[in-house]
């Protein structure tokens, strides 16, 4: 039913309630010249008369009393429906479906979405944890967060940098040491990642001067899951390049040491994206919101100059056998 029809009946189911034209305009925030020229138009419309009307009279014909009879239902159905539609874009309730990596929503969001629902307890999240990027339209998608760059047909905004930090447990480096160069790794044992949509393993990402430059570094364990490859590298398993949001309280705990802190690369982003500005509900527009002021600007996740210049700058010697013989002796 197009818009002007709708109001049309609504003017006359309004007129019939009360009696008056001019009243049923007054309800709707309407001129009378346009409750009357509803009012024609659906007549013309329906071919039939509604009302008889007087300067001063307005009584329903039979064709009237019987259109309203079949039409009050309905249009008090869509009202209500209308109604509910716009409570539902102000209230701060009801489901909301994020879509996020794995690695990203346990270390950086869940802290946002907790207190999000400690503040509205009437949320109901619905949490897709997914590395790939899914059809974000097709899945119903309210907010998503992508690590990368944002996805095509949507409204983003980088929350924070993503640096690409190469590191290494102290037993690792205490046994075989750290590399003085980029070209060095290849003499160590290095952690992979697997791409989630094509199973290949990922290169790693360096900054050079001022370019980023993709290496493919030998593997000596490959994995998909990001909590995996950081325990194996904490372990003292093998060489990493972690992103920051992992990497950082790691490097803070002790747990791992920083190498190669030239090369550290922060192209990448966090975004959240989005589908329209205007056309939000409200549980929505204030999740956003509390995600931007919690992560931008947030150094949680982000390791400092000074932190990274405390890193392995030149590689420590292996301990010799003699040495730690003697050292046990």
């Amino acid at each position: 039913m197009a818009i002007n029809e709708l109001r049309a009946v609504a003017t006359f189911v309004k007129a019939a309630e009360l009696g008056s034209l001019r009243q049923a305009a007054a309800a709707q925030g309407i001129s009378p010249q346009a409750a009357s020229q509803a009012l024609v138009q659906l007549e013309q419309h329906l071919g039939v008369r509604l009302f008889h009307r007087t300067t001063r009279s307005l009584s329903l014909t039979e064709e009237g009393a019987q259109f309203l009879q079949a039409a009050q239902p309905g249009l008090s159905t869509l009202q209500r429906a209308l109604h509910g539609a716009r409570r539902g874009r102000e209230e701060i309730a009801g489901p909301l479906r994020i879509v996020a990596p794995r690695s990203i929503m346990l270390e950086v969001l869940w802290p946002v979405l907790e207190e999000f629902c400690r503040r509205h307890p009437q949320i109901e999240p619905d949490v897709q944890m997914d590395d790939r990027l899914s059809n974000w339209v097709e899945d119903r998608v309210d907010v998503g967060f992508r690590a990368g760059s944002p996805p095509e047909g949507s409204i983003s905004r980088r929350l924070m940098p993503l640096q690409l930090v190469v590191c290494a447990a102290p037993a690792y480096i205490a046994q075989h040491g750290a590399p003085a160069s980029i070209d060095a790794l290849a003499q160590h044992r290095c952690s992979g990642f697997r791409h989630a949509s094509t199973g290949k393993p990922m290169p790693w990402e360096f900054k050079v001067g001022e370019e980023i430059v993709a290496r493919n570094i030998a593997a000596s364990l490959l994995s998909n899951d990001v909590e995996l490859e950081a325990r194996a590298v904490v372990a003292g398993q093998a060489i990493g390049q972690l992103v920051g949001t992992t990497a950082a309280p790691l490097v803070r705990a002790g747990q791992l040491v920083p190498l190669l802190t030239a090369h550290v690369s922060d192209h990448l982003g966090l975004y959240v994206y989005y589908g329209s500005r205007s056309a939000q509900p409200a549980r929505v527009r204030a999740f956003i919101d509390l995600a931007v002021e919690r992560l931008v600007g947030n150094t949680q996740f982000v390791l400092q100059p000074h932190e990274l210049a405390a890193g392995v700058s030149s590689p420590p010697a292996p301990a010799a056998r003699g040495r730690r013989r003697a050292a046990g002796s």
